[in-house]
């Protein structure tokens, strides 16, 4: 009887140990896959400096798993070389970058000796356009494209391959101007919508990733005016890790004293809807690069086509900015 009870007593403990150390191998697949993200940011990073913060927040957000950063507009394989040395110097050269079609620039590459420097540069980069499709096909239904720049790959993408394009999960983008133009913040009486960078640039694209069909979530003018005041930028510059370092050269080689960011309402929506909450409409891109609030198409009235986010709080955002890219 004694033997018997050992040898249950054996049975058990061992049936213990196998089933602890399934659900140790088990807990960090389903943490992966159900707190994890997929994003593929589409960028003209290297003119203006909110695209450098966009991305770091992204790397700073364990929530999100970036499949790859592509570049768009100007001189797309300077922007990719920006990149690599920004992923290398933080520590996830891991991420592929791609580069898209390179067009005549239109503005002042402010952070071009930055990207220069040489540092981690790759001798290419893969074609940005076949490389998220690539990425959609492999991973459908599953990736945010996070757009922020002019819609040059996004259109392209369409234009090659509109059913692939559609399975996107969806697609998140700072651009547009619904009832506020540049300069239209605090409490004064708006002069209005104007033409926005990244939806003038590109009209044509632009229209078309409104009429794609992929659900569409706007961080346009009226929401994204977010002045990063001295304070802020002292306290961030200060902490000394690869990515805030990062942040601190290209900050000063951009030139200017007050940045207005832009690009990072994109990713802290992702991460935190209810910083920037989004209302459904229908916008209509007209020929002049308008995004104007539109009844939609006659067969199918009242139907919105996105979803935009008209209104955020600048302190919170900047809450949740600054502790999340301050973090060791």
């Amino acid at each position: 009887m004694v033997k018997l009870r050992a040898i249950f007593l054996c049975v058990l403990t061992a049936l213990a140990a196998s089933v602890r150390c399934a659900a140790q191998s088990a807990a960090p697949v389903t943490a992966q896959t159900s707190s994890t993200e997929k994003i593929i940011i589409d960028t003209d990073i290297g003119d203006d400096i909110d695209d450098a913060f966009a991305v770091a927040l992204a790397l700073r957000s364990p929530e999100l798993q970036i499949l790859g950063i592509t570049t768009t507009f100007g001189d797309t394989e300077m922007r990719a070389k920006l990149l690599d040395r920004m992923l290398g110097e933080a520590g996830r050269g891991d991420i592929p970058v791609a580069a898209g079609p390179s067009t005549p620039p239109k503005t002042t590459f402010t952070q071009l000796r930055y990207a220069q420097g040489g540092h981690f540069a790759k001798p290419s980069h893969p074609d940005a356009v076949r490389f998220l499709l690539d990425k959609i096909r492999s991973n459908p239904g599953e990736i945010t494209l996070v757009a922020i720049g002019p819609l040059v790959n996004v259109g392209a993408a369409i234009d090659k391959d509109p059913v692939t394009f559609r399975r996107l999960k969806r697609a998140v983008m700072m651009g547009g101007s619904i009832y506020r133009g540049y300069g239209d913040i605090g409490s004064g009486t708006p002069h209005g919508p104007e033409p926005e960078w990244n939806i003038k640039n590109d009209i044509p694209s632009a229209q078309k990733l409104f009429a794609a069909g992929v659900p569409l979530f706007v961080m346009p003018l009226d929401s994204t005016q977010l002045k990063m005041d001295a304070a802020n930028r002292n306290f961030l510059f200060r902490q000394g890790t690869p990515i805030t370092d990062a942040l601190t050269l290209l900050y000063h080689e951009w030139g200017q004293e007050t940045p207005t960011l832009f690009d990072p309402m994109t990713i802290a929506f992702i991460l935190k809807p209810q910083l920037c909450p989004a209302e459904a409409m229908h916008i209509r891109v007209d020929h002049q690069g308008f995004t104007r609030p539109d009844p939609g198409p006659p067969n199918a009235p009242h139907s919105p086509n996105a979803q935009l986010c008209l209104n955020s709080n600048p302190e919170a955002f900047f809450q949740f900015l600054i502790a999340r890219l301050a973090s060791p």
